[in-house]
């Protein structure tokens, strides 16, 4: 299926994947709608995308998910703006405190982990729907998790955003047969390891634990995930990729990694 001319909200759209899949949908002719909570950041995103892509329409809303009514205010700008949304690419989230184990995690992380990975996904989710996509009885919902929602981490510090994710796996199941009789559909693509930002601010931003953790493999670049959402995407109406994973071929499962890859791929 073609994006072009598509409208497609991206959350956490101002860096890392969020940012990679922006110009990836850019490319291929879409009309964006970009959430973050930095408006200096989006700014400069949506400068770049007009520049590089005039053919696409950009705009951004600065948004904290963890409020509805935000979330809403924006959703209605942007429906009111665009006409339509025909896609949500659900991206926004984030993981904090490793390697901590949970009893010694604050308790305002596990709240910010809480409403950002749960509570705003949902939040975006059903507002997008009612705004656009159930009056028309179409679109596409892309829910970014994680192969940490369906299996356990080897290391501390992974509780809560493990529970986050596979709450979101089971939010989307769910989601996908209440939205039975619609054109809607719902997809999970889940990235292994990637290097961006988001694995440096899990481990704040402590660099030993983030480079012994990439160390002896490549791990996957925000672009690499991109390709994947464009992949999705991209299939016939009546073609549901309902989950695909994404991970380093040196991350063999989620606790298992080939850090001779390489020496082997030098």
């Amino acid at each position: 299926m073609s994006l072009k001319g598509s409208n497609i909200l991206i959350t956490g759209a101002s860096m890392g994947i969020g940012e990679a899949i922006a110009h990836a949908v850019a490319v291929e002719g879409a009309n964006l709608i970009l959430f973050a909570r930095s408006e200096d950041k989006l700014q400069a995103i949506t400068q770049t995308l007009k520049t590089k892509y005039p053919a696409s329409k950009v705009i951004y809303h600065p948004v904290d998910l963890q409020n509805y009514e935000a979330v809403e205010t924006a959703v209605d700008a942007s429906v009111k703006e665009l006409d339509h949304i025909n896609v949500l690419i659900n991206n926004a989230g984030l993981a904090l405190g490793a390697p901590s184990p949970f009893p010694s995690l604050q308790i305002r992380d596990i709240v910010t982990m809480n409403a950002t990975n749960i509570n705003g996904l949902m939040f975006t989710t059903y507002a997008v729907l009612n705004a656009s996509m159930k009056p028309r009885k179409a679109g596409t919902i892309l829910n970014v998790t994680s192969i940490t929602g369906l299996e356990v981490p080897p290391f501390p510090g992974e509780a809560v955003y493990h529970c986050n994710k596979a709450a979101q796996e089971a939010f989307s199941n769910a989601l996908r047969n209440e939205l039975s009789e619609t054109n809607i559909r719902v997809l999970v693509l889940r990235p292994g390891v990637v290097a961006t930002n988001f694995h440096q601010q899990r481990v704040g931003y402590d660099e030993a634990l983030y480079v012994g953790f990439m160390e002896g493999y490549r791990p996957l670049e925000a672009q690499d995930v991109a390709r994947s959402a464009i992949f999705m995407l991209q299939q016939p109406l009546d073609v549901s990729i309902k989950a695909l994973d994404v991970v380093p071929s040196a991350q063999r499962s989620i606790n298992v990694f080939d850090r001779t890859w390489n020496d082997r791929n030098a």
